[in-house]
């Protein structure tokens, strides 16, 4: 099997930016970001030593320093939206109760995810530790303890998780201990995940916290292979892929959000793994592939024609299914190519931008262009400059740029609403697919029209192209209630400001963040 990336036999997993250098900054061409990241030779670096194994240097990548950072989310939250939507687990948040406040919204989520997905209602499952300030001088083991014991006593469940949050990080409470020592007298794994907010700066750490908790202490160790399971490593989105992947024989078992117990537990026994999104799924792919000879899926992710082409090969290759995968291709081409038509020609001339994730976002200027859209700029959130899997194939930007041509601005950054002027000033779009829903509404008070991607398997496949084409054509039929409230609000940033070209003019001179407000109206930093 050669050297492992994913180390399992320790309960905390390395951060991205230390892991593989994600940045969360940068400015330029999507072109000039793949020659940065060099992910070719990063790979093979990365297999051949590991980023923090004697080759730090191989993962660096230059990022822009911005002085402060007007919104984002951290590990822990994300920790929230992942174990807290198993549908038979337990998460415990070992924090104060104002790092559940999300939970509501995790609900929501939750629910339509459930629903999607044909399955029952409920209500998330997080508990939460209630730390108080004797807590935090004193510690709080004993309610830790006492709240496994209730979580256990009341709620029955097949496996309790342990969430450590900054404060709980700060006084060094040890939940390694307290979890291996209430799992040897309950009787069903508890699970520490080292998930503080300030572990690291980006959010997507806690995507990795999550899988790798699952990994090493819920998959089964002594797999008996399922010849017709396939993982997908995903979020809420709608069950797309079993019609995607039934001509193959195949049965999806979803992973993490409203996965269950014995769906965690079986990853092992899936003949491989596959994701919608290479920036989610890479960790626990590739930590299955390297501890439990699940093979992850090598190939671009599945949206636009050519790369379902290819991603479905890549399974079919797997499974031994090649000839019946031909066949398969070959007819939804035929059925597919006719309305494919029909929407590139009412599409015809309009222009629209990405604001999501990185490799969804690559995934879906791919889509875009497939239909005839133009695409002048985009923003990502992270940018990640090789994956854990180290494969070539899922090289999701280079991919995009290698066959649907560069992106003039490509922007990394952290869903930071104050730029989203800027940026949008210098590109023409007629449209915004956006994950994030708070950059919306900026969007919205300039008059651009923007589809908020709630269900993220919406775009892919081969019907997913006819579905973004359709929706996008709903959604610039609305323009004109964006045109009006463009006209009647106002941007809450100064007039100096929003005069900037440069969105990140704050990092390349630092020092206006010390200068008088007048000073800057004045004119003396024009971009």
């Amino acid at each position: 099997m050669g050297k492992k990336t994913i180390n399992l036999s320790m309960s905390e997993c390395n951060n991205r930016e230390m892991r593989i250098g994600s940045i969360i900054s940068w400015d330029g061409k999507a072109s000039e970001l793949v020659e940065a990241s060099n992910y070719e030779q990063r790979s093979r670096h990365e297999k051949k030593h590991g980023c923090n194994g004697g080759g730090g240097k191989a993962c660096q990548l230059c990022e822009l320093n911005m002085p402060f950072s007007q919104q984002t989310m951290c590990a822990n939250a994300i920790v929230a939206c992942q174990i807290g939507n198993l549908t038979d687990c337990i998460l415990i948040e070992h924090a104060p109760i104002g790092c559940s406040a999300n939970n509501i919204k995790y609900n929501i989520s939750f629910n339509i995810g459930l629903a999607r997905r044909g399955k029952a209602p409920q209500t998330v499952n997080i508990l939460n530790t209630n730390l108080l300030e004797n807590d935090m001088v004193f510690g709080a083991s004993d309610k830790l303890r006492r709240t496994i014991d209730d979580a256990y006593n009341r709620y029955h469940p097949k496996a309790i998780f342990i969430s450590m949050s900054c404060s709980t990080a700060i006084i060094g409470e040890d939940i390694d201990s307290i979890a291996d020592e209430k799992e040897a007298e309950i009787g069903i794994p508890v699970v520490p995940l080292h998930c503080e907010g300030f572990r690291s700066k980006h959010w997507s750490t806690g995507f990795d916290i999550s899988q790798h908790g699952v990994a090493r202490q819920i998959v089964n160790k002594n797999p008996v292979k399922q010849k017709d399971l396939i993982n997908i490593v995903a979020l809420w989105g709608t069950d797309y892929f079993t019609d995607l992947l039934k001509p193959l024989g195949l049965r999806v078992n979803y992973l993490l959000d409203m996965a269950s117990y014995d769906e965690l537990h079986q990853a092992s026994e899936a003949v491989a793994t596959a994701t919608f999104c290479h920036t989610l799924g890479s960790y626990l792919a590739t930590a299955l592939e390297e501890h439990y000879d699940v093979p992850q899926v090598n190939a671009p992710q599945p949206y636009g024609i050519p790369a379902t082409d290819e991603w479905l090969r890549a399974i079919a290759k797997i499974v031994g299914k090649e000839e019946i995968t031909e066949k398969y291709i070959e007819s939804e081409h035929k059925r597919i190519q006719p309305k494919i038509d029909e929407l590139r020609e009412k599409l015809k001339g309009l222009k629209g931008a990405v604001f999501t994730g990185s490799a969804y976002a690559h995934g879906l200027i791919c889509v875009l262009r497939e239909l005839g859209i133009e695409v002048q700029g985009s923003i990502v959130f992270h940018h990640d400059p090789v994956y854990d899997s180290g494969q070539d194939r899922q090289n999701s930007l280079k991919y995009l740029v290698d066959n649907y041509g560069d992106v003039e601005y490509f922007t990394v950054s952290k869903t930071q609403p104050f730029q989203v002027y800027n940026i949008l000033q210098r590109m023409e779009t007629d449209f915004i697919i956006i994950r994030h829903g708070g950059l919306a509404p900026v969007a919205a008070k300039l008059g651009v029209p923007s589809l908020p991607m709630g269900d993220e398997h919406f775009p892919l496949g081969y019907d997913g192209i006819i579905r973004l084409g359709n929706v996008i054509l709903d959604i610039v039929a609305r323009h004109k209630f964006d045109d009006v409230l463009s006209r009647h609000t106002t941007l809450g940033y100064t007039d100096w400001w929003l005069s900037q070209k440069d969105p990140f003019i704050l990092a390349h001179n630092p020092d206006i963040i010390n200068e008088p407000i007048h000073e800057l109206n004045g004119g003396k930093y024009d971009g």
